[in-house]
């Protein structure tokens, strides 16, 4: 359990230390690497959409290669994980235990300067041990507020949705609002703030399905999967002596961060390229077999996600395919299915997502 810490306005660029790796099911995500449809590549972009800068797209690809070191094999999955940080949003890893979710995660967080904790989410973990309370000092007579470990640059919440909902819906004000609220007061957090959670899938012993409005606030859920035979060797041979993850250094700013979410949002997005992604959405919320279609906060997701990857491919403009490709890993955790699909079939649920898509007409 992670013990309040005192607080602090201003935090310094430390960062702290904790364990969690491994090699699960198969299956990496959406692959990220392909070519956009040529009559957005010609057009000219009068509306905006100037392209990223080379000092810019040097910061991105210095981040992914640093990443890339200790998370052998997974390029894709790599890139998603920046993206949802140049997207300013939060990322849900998802998988079976012992393949790499916490490496992922702790790999994102030491390659970026500033304040990184983590949690290990139990059953008896409290909502206050996540973002701090209020303690009495006998000498003054008053109370002092204590800043809990959610009060960092990123946060690693291991295994979730091994906390009761109570202690999970502690984050809901975080991740919405970027503060903490104890006591009728509110406490900003620390910027840029993002959260890297971890979780297993329901079927497994021990795990609380973490309600709707937390899904929701998640840009992106991924898989990690197993790594190749070459990969598998490699690890072997980089732990001989010791986890490679704790050798990383960071190599961007949080200001650096800042100025590559900033240019993200200057991305150009085409009103017919938003229709079709407003089509995707409104096909799920018609869909019957949905019970809930994706939330407008979503949609603010997915077109941020869109810019997002769009800016890593080094465009300033978005294409349709961008918009096919997040699909699934942007909204299918955010919607709520019918009958057996609602007992946690992802896979199911991806698929009928995909095929959505598919129905949509492409703009051209």
């Amino acid at each position: 359990m992670s013990a309040p810490q005192q607080s602090v306005r201003s935090l310094p660029p430390e960062r702290s230390q904790s364990a969690g790796s491994g090699p699960s099911k198969s299956g990496d995500p959406l692959r990220l690497v392909s070519e956009s449809p040529a009559p957005y590549e010609e057009q000219s972009l009068a509306g905006g959409g100037a392209t990223p800068s080379e000092e810019l797209i040097g910061w991105v690809a210095r981040l992914e290669a640093n990443i890339n070191q200790v998370v052998l094999g997974k390029p894709d999955t790599v890139r998603l994980c920046v993206l949802a940080l140049l997207a300013g949003e939060h990322l849900l890893l998802e998988d079976v235990p012992g393949v790499g979710k916490t490496l992922l995660g702790k790999a994102l967080a030491r390659s970026v300067s500033g304040v990184f904790r983590r949690i290990q989410f139990t059953p008896d973990l409290l909502p206050a041990d996540i973002t701090g309370s209020n303690l009495y000092e006998s000498h003054t007579g008053t109370f002092r507020f204590c800043e809990g470990p959610v009060f960092a640059n990123i946060l690693l919440a291991d295994e979730i949705n091994r906390t009761t909902p109570r202690t999970q819906s502690a984050l809901l004000e975080a991740m919405s609002e970027r503060q903490v609220s104890v006591d009728g007061q509110s406490y900003p957090l620390p910027q840029p703030f993002l959260v890297i959670a971890t979780q297993n899938p329901m079927e497994f012993e021990g795990t609380y399905p973490l309600p709707e409005s937390q899904m929701d606030r998640f840009l992106i859920r991924i898989s990690v999967g197993y790594p190749g035979r070459e990969e598998q060797l490699e690890v072997l041979q980089t732990h001989r002596q010791g986890e490679p993850v704790d050798q990383l250094q960071p190599v961007l700013t949080c200001q650096q961060v800042f100025q590559l979410q900033a240019a993200v949002r200057q991305v150009h997005v085409e009103d017919s390229v938003a229709h079709y992604l407003l089509d995707i959405v409104e096909a799920t919320r018609q869909c019957e077999e949905l019970f809930v279609g994706v939330s407008m906060r979503g949609v603010l997701a997915y077109y941020r996600a869109c810019q997002a990857l769009a800016f890593l491919e080094g465009r300033g403009y978005v294409v349709p395919d961008d918009v096919k490709r997040l699909a699934v890993p942007v909204l299918a955790h955010r919607v709520i299915p019918k009958g057996y699909l609602h007992g946690g079939q992802r896979s199911a649920v991806e698929a009928l997502i995909q095929r959505l898509v598919e129905e949509t007409p492409t703009p051209t």
